[in-house]
């Protein structure tokens, strides 16, 4: 396929920057003095404040119609295979290609990388996470393993038919997954996916429970490619601004989808993970999501409580809080999905791709304007 040449080719190790840039200068919400919710963020306000959690992407952007990549979580340090994570999966709305999720739901954990990608090359993001399993020592009589793979479609942007996601690219976002500060908006997995006719992307965010109530984490990491009426902060930007679905009965920028990641370090099992994931379809609908038709919403939810990985044991004798405990927990959920939706726009950039299509970011300035405004004037 012929290339422009606007823009030059791009080196594999130049598409693995977005794992290394520093993302200080991004700009976020609370960048702008707005501060949803009551419960504290972590220190990097993102799902690598939870124990353990690290996230590696790939951002792939060449010529005129390469907008795509991968991102990549990694529940803990260890070997997933033998230490695998309590985990859960809810689905929102099933319009989606999420691989590996019928096992999570039967028995209850993780056990591999979780891969985030485009629709059509879920099947790169299967072979790398099997890759990286069979590499890990210890692991040299596996002969079965479970990745789960969750996608959005990023065709608006993206020429997603010539899959350009490859295995390799999987295990680089897996291998050179990090700690700390995570890269948002068109990055990763997010890289040209779309959100209420806006440039979405990848975002992140968490909340800390005070100490009275455990002190627990709980991170949310997204792929926002979904659509609906935007609310930020309880601030209705898509009705003041005229742009909603069935406006004029006309639909438009409704379909899409939205993966939502949920990492806690709380002591809870698959049951209760659910419940939590649950709450994060919860939090997308605060940002005016409505899961259309042909949304794709799924959220995995997952804990590294380190008393409760689950190993090849004949008894497995976990401590769980009581379901009493669990109501902050959901509260915290919501938040940190809800603030990881709006980062997700906030870091996005205008980007133009496949065809020419330009898709405008949020205009962050006048928006976060017009929602401190409102919020004076709404104490007085």
């Amino acid at each position: 396929m012929k290339r422009s040449k606007a823009l030059p080719r791009i080196t594999a190790a130049v598409l693995l920057l977005t794992v290394f840039l520093p993302v200080s200068a991004q700009k976020r919400l609370r960048d702008y003095g707005i501060t949803p919710g009551v419960l504290s963020p972590g220190k990097e306000n993102a799902i690598t404040d939870v124990p353990g959690v690290k996230v590696g992407q790939v951002t792939k952007i060449e010529g005129d119609d390469m907008r795509t990549g991968v991102t990549a979580i990694l529940p803990h340090d260890g070997n997933l295979f033998r230490k695998k994570v309590p985990a859960a999966i809810y689905v929102g709305n099933g319009f989606g290609k999420l691989a590996g999720g019928t096992q999570v739901m039967e028995l209850g954990n993780i056990e591999a990388p979780i891969i985030l990608t485009n629709t059509l090359n879920v099947a790169e993001g299967i072979i790398g996470g099997i890759e990286y399993t069979l590499s890990q020592p210890g692991n040299e009589s596996v002969g079965s393993v479970n990745v789960v793979v969750g996608e959005t479609n990023d065709g608006g942007l993206n020429n997603i038919r010539a899959r350009y996601v490859t295995k390799g690219d999987v295990l680089s976002a897996i291998r050179n997954a990090r700690s700390g500060p995570v890269a948002e908006g068109n990055v990763g997995a997010g890289t040209g996916t779309v959100a209420f006719g806006l440039k979405g992307g990848i975002g992140t965010s968490s909340r800390v429970l005070p100490v009275s109530m455990g002190g627990y984490t709980v991170g949310v990491l997204v792929q926002s490619n979904y659509g609906g009426t935007l609310e930020i902060d309880g601030y209705p930007v898509g009705k003041r601004s005229g742009h909603y679905p069935y406006r004029d009965q006309i639909l438009h920028d409704t379909d899409g989808s939205c993966m939502i990641v949920v990492a806690t370090d709380a002591p809870v099992d698959a049951r209760n993970l659910e419940r939590m994931a649950k709450r994060a379809i919860m939090g997308l609908a605060k940002t005016g999501g409505i899961a259309s038709n042909g949304s794709g919403d799924y959220v995995i939810a997952f804990s590294v409580s380190p008393e409760n990985l689950i190993e090849a044991k004949p008894r497995y004798t976990p401590t769980l809080l009581q379901n009493d405990d669990m109501s902050g927990l959901f509260m915290a959920t919501i938040e940190a999905t809800e603030e990881a939706l709006w980062n997700s726009l906030f870091a996005a950039e205008t980007m133009t791709g496949i065809g020419g299509r330009t898709v405008p970011a949020l205009d962050r300035d006048a928006v976060a304007k017009e929602i401190l405004r409102s919020q004076s004037s709404e104490s007085r």
